[in-house]
């Protein structure tokens, strides 16, 4: 059985926290990573409640990255829009 690969073509910063996202099937999905950044208590996540450190998100093979890989999610948790898995960070990303 074949599957689809599922990428991120675009992303667009909206207000506070939230990107809007286009993946390559034509899905579109609005995701608000502030109870995300807001829960977790690893500093280097924490970090990126910084406005300006937020926005210097990035697409990188068709995935969402923020530095060198310090902030990146799964795809298919994006495409979900599924960030919350009931769990508190406390590793790194």
């Amino acid at each position: 059985m074949s599957h689809a690969i599922i990428n991120i073509i675009s992303v667009e910063k909206m207000e506070d926290y939230r990107l809007h996202f286009t993946f390559n099937d034509n899905k579109q999905q609005t995701i608000d990573f502030k109870a995300f950044l807001t829960n977790t208590r690893h500093p280097d996540i924490r970090r990126y409640l910084d406005p300006e450190k937020f926005a210097e998100y990035r697409i990188e093979y068709g995935e969402l990255i923020w530095g060198d890989y310090e902030l990146c999610f799964p795809i298919i948790d994006l495409y979900r829009n599924q960030l919350d898995h009931n769990v508190t960070q406390e590793a790194a990303a």
